[in-house]
């Protein structure tokens, strides 16, 4: 406990943020593959694979298109919208750790209603023997969870500075080691230039976040194919959003919590 602590509420928040965030790289300075994916991996025919990460890339390239309209439906995006600017305001007002612990906690509650919704939703899929044909789902429960999170914290996510962020932030949630500390890197670029990188294509990230996805549920998506026994597959989508909500939640935190020290919220 620091006596006499001169820090800012601001400062202290931000050194706590600084501690979370190096605890989620630490746990994941490697990957250790579970016993079923190993055995798993004999069964799996050579060009599911790819077939995966097509279906992947054409999901995000679809709702990116044309259904971002259709998960706003899900939610109240005006009222969202509303919560933040008061909570802005009482921030502004009291400038203490409560009130801006109170985005954090916002973003917190809605990724756990959120979670819930994607394990029931994996899970009922699993039972069935669906597994591949829950992409679609899965990837929208993906994107609204992240959409939500921004909304709290007071961001967009149609432009395509946006869709960057959000690409690179699933991406780096499901990554390891070198990989997820240089896309961790890139993330605190943008939070601190706010621009793409040069020679930036669309296309492209899509098809690395969704070759990232692929390759980490290729396993739980074939074993989600087996009726009844596919529930257990099911059961991964909540434990892969899970990640993607913690990594998402810390990112947008350090994104505004950045933006209050150089007075840009």
């Amino acid at each position: 406990m620091r006596l006499f602590d001169k820090r800012t509420p601001l400062q202290k928040e931000w050194d706590k943020l600084e501690v979370q965030e190096q605890r989620f790289l630490q746990k994941r300075l490697e990957k250790k593959e579970s016993i079923l994916n190993q055995k798993l991996e004999e069964k799996i025919p050579p060009k599911l694979q790819g077939t995966l990460d097509a279906a992947f890339a054409k999901a995000f390239a679809l709702i990116f298109e044309k259904g971002t309209g259709i998960i706003e439906k899900t939610y109240q995006r005006e009222k969202l919208e509303q919560d933040y600017q008061v909570r802005q305001y009482t921030a502004d007002v009291k400038q203490d750790s409560k009130s801006l612990r109170a985005f954090s906690k916002k973003a917190r509650d809605t990724g756990t209603k959120n979670l819930l919704l994607s394990g029931a939703s994996g899970i009922g899929m699993g039972v069935l023997g669906i597994g591949l044909p829950d992409i679609p789902v899965f990837t929208g429960m993906i994107l609204k969870n992240i959409y939500e999170t921004a909304l709290h914290y007071g961001y967009s996510y149609e432009s395509r500075e946006e869709k960057y962020f959000i690409l690179l932030l699933i991406q780096g949630a499901i990554s390891y080691g070198e990989t997820l500390c240089e896309i961790d890197g890139k993330l605190n670029e943008f939070i601190s230039c706010g621009t793409l990188p040069e020679e930036y294509q669309e296309k492209k990230q899509i098809e690395e976040t969704a070759g990232a996805l692929s390759k980490e549920l290729l396993y739980m998506k074939v074993l989600q194919g087996i009726p009844v026994v596919g529930a257990v597959g099911g059961a991964y989508d909540a434990i892969y959003m899970k990640r993607i909500t913690e990594y998402a939640g810390l990112k947008y935190r350090h994104r505004y919590l950045d933006a209050q020290k150089s007075g840009m919220k």
